[in-house]
């Protein structure tokens, strides 16, 4: 219920916000959040870890994503300049009906993810089955 000044003539009401209340409820806020922070066990995110295979395959298709985002598509030898679009049907063509001939992506460390995903993407829809990423191990 506002309160009531009188000031000269009439009353007037005064339009003021009690602010202890609100100040009492931040309070408990903040004890609650100081109480509960040490309780909460940070989340870990288990990234996967480079694997070591038996042995290398026989053939590999390789995709080279260069720094100025051009692809590169090369297997024994053989390169082959490409776009995004096109880069499903080079390796098809390159894996020679053999479906099981491994597929590597190798992007500089400055390009976008999101050209790998599509590059990755693109293989995926043209039934491309194993693919897998070049990774760098630090010495």
């Amino acid at each position: 219920m506002p309160q009531l000044a009188s000031r000269g003539r009439g009353r007037r009401t005064i339009n003021e916000i009690n602010m202890v209340p609100f100040i009492d409820v931040m309070l408990v806020l903040l004890i609650i959040f100081m109480v509960t922070a040490p309780l909460i066990t940070p989340s870990v995110v288990d990234l996967p870890s480079v694997g070591k295979a038996s042995r290398k395959p026989d053939a590999v298709v390789e995709i080279i994503i260069k720094r100025d985002e051009s692809l590169q598509v090369s297997s024994a030898g053989n390169s082959r300049n490409t776009t995004v679009r096109a880069v499903a049907e080079q390796v098809r063509a390159m894996q020679a009906g053999n479906a099981q001939t491994a597929v590597v992506i190798s992007a500089d460390k400055q390009v976008k993810y999101e050209l790998v995903v599509r590059v990755m993407d693109s293989l995926q829809r043209a039934g491309v089955q194993r693919v897998g990423l070049s990774v760098q191990t630090s010495n």
